[in-house]
């Protein structure tokens, strides 16, 4: 359905009532730079901004289940609806005359609550994301694995499209993104790019991951890596030729491989062990964290390559000492999660508390604030 004029409400004009259409709400949480709008029953409007949730308007009356019941059936399209009614949630890409956005809709006790994620539509290349340009160095692999990890929110999307968008200006070959949902659109460049979204041109990630391999890809790009049988394929498809870039919700290198390992029976650790010492390019690990000054967060990020002693420190199963191979791989690029933090701190752009409540290592930290 399309939308109505955007008209959006001052502040200063008083208790703010339930808008017309959902666009307007998406109009105010994009040009207020926030990166979610939830819109619940018995619940303002509320944003999240620079990692922060709060009210969007102070003075905005609490949505009832009417209002939430109606800005969501009048945006949702009938396949949507059903969808909505039978599972009890629906996700998707909506997309509107001024942006895309990640959709959450999922009926509850109370009623219908809506969030939105805010897309970025413009690709940003590494250097717009200021990424080390050692991480360009995982773009230019044939073959591999080369995982993006992070908790919600904390911008491994961007990453991973920056990343793509690399390969894509640098390359000449052919990418596959699988996603839920598709989030940034590319533009072919020097590659030819096929964008497919799971539940819309695929049953699971899984099944996109099997039927792209039989589509002469080079480079395959897995939004989610969240099943046994998508992380069997990806370690599968980085070893036979494809370079695969993939995502987890971990934070940092060791928890990453941890994860990768332990979705697998017991009896097929040892084989997948020697399978990822093998076939792992890299690991970014990445949080966005407030900035002292208000304006918006800082990027801090943890980096691992493969080298013989990390592939000797995963075939014997012993990813404790990663962090320690890390600290001493600093002249091959890597960087601990904390020593980012540090450097962050000591430049003033996150404060002390965000610093220590982010850190693995806290009584090091504490020795670091004490010089």
């Amino acid at each position: 359905m399309s939308s109505p004029s955007i008209s959006v409400p001052s502040p200063a004009e008083g208790e703010i009532n339930v808008l017309e259409h959902i666009d307007q709400y998406l109009q105010v949480a994009q040009e207020g730079d926030a990166s979610d709008i939830h819109l619940g029953v018995d619940a303002p409007p509320i944003w999240r901004r620079y990692g922060n949730l709060q009210p969007v308007w102070p003075n905005a009356r609490k949505l009832t289940p009417q209002d939430t019941e109606r800005l969501a059936l009048h945006f949702l399209s009938e396949p949507q609806k059903r969808t909505l009614m039978e599972r009890g949630d629906v996700d998707f890409a909506y997309a509107n005359s001024f942006g895309r956005f990640r959709t959450s809709v999922v009926r509850h006790r109370l009623g219908i609550d809506m969030v939105f994620r805010i897309i970025k539509t413009q690709v940003r290349t590494m250097d717009d994301l200021a990424l080390p340009q050692n991480l360009k160095l995982l773009t230019q692999y044939h073959n591999g694995l080369v995982l993006v990890t992070g908790s919600v929110g904390s911008g491994k999307s961007t990453t991973l499209a920056a990343l793509v968008e690399e390969v894509n200006q640098t390359r000449h070959d052919h990418i596959i993104t699988l996603e839920d949902p598709i989030e940034f659109l590319l533009e072919s460049k020097g590659c030819h790019i096929t964008q497919r979204e799971v539940h819309t041109h695929t049953q699971s990630f899984a099944a996109a991951l099997r039927g792209s391999l039989r589509e002469d890809p080079d480079v395959i790009m897995v939004g989610e890596m969240r099943d046994l049988e998508t992380i069997q394929l990806a370690i599968t498809a980085s070893e036979t030729g494809h370079l695969v870039l993939g995502t987890l919700h971990t934070a940092n290198a060791p928890r990453t491989l941890d994860r990768l390992l332990d979705v697998f029976p017991v009896n097929q650790r040892d084989q997948i062990r020697v399978m990822v010492s093998e076939s792992l390019r890299g690991i970014i690990s990445q949080q966005l964290i407030p900035r002292m000054d208000g304006k918006g967060r800082a990027l801090a990020i943890e980096v691992l390559f493969n080298t013989p002693a990390v592939a000797h420190t995963i075939r014997e199963g012993k990813t404790f000492m990663l962090p320690g191979i890390i600290q001493t791989g600093r002249k091959l690029g890597m960087k601990l999660m904390d020593d980012s933090l540090v450097e962050l701190y000591d430049k003033q752009i996150i404060s002390q508390d965000e610093a220590y409540s982010r850190a693995e290592q806290k009584g090091l930290m504490r020795m670091h604030f004490g010089r």
